[in-house]
């Protein structure tokens, strides 16, 4: 059959070359061809102010009063945000902040409950 390789999050023996990377058709994970030939994951460790490792679904609490950019609300010391997701990128979070709606947050101002 084909010599490419399973996908690394779900398994699945259907992935398929595109260009500079594999990419599979049904968890939609797309990953580089160089990160496979070399062994690296892409399992990065995120962790909150703590040192504590953060998981998608973790319930976080925010350490400092963050201003909301181009608004005049400001996410207070001590809200809690529920069900974060880990995303690649500078704001490590993506949230939903009662009141305020979707948000991107660093890990650096939260604390894991």
């Amino acid at each position: 059959m084909s010599n490419l390789p399973n996908c690394p999050k779900c398994g699945s023996e259907y992935t398929y070359n595109d260009g500079s990377q594999y990419v599979c058709p049904e968890c939609a994970h797309e990953w580089a061809i160089d990160a496979q030939a070399d062994g690296e994951t892409d399992d990065r460790v995120i962790k909150d102010a703590n040192g504590n490792v953060l998981q998608d679904g973790d319930t976080v609490t925010v350490i400092k009063d963050l201003k909301v950019k181009g608004s005049s609300l400001v996410v207070k010391v001590g809200t809690k945000v529920k069900g974060i997701r880990l995303v690649d990128g500078d704001h490590d979070i993506d949230c939903k902040i009662d009141g305020i709606g979707a948000m991107k947050l660093k890990s650096e101002f939260v604390k894991k409950v």
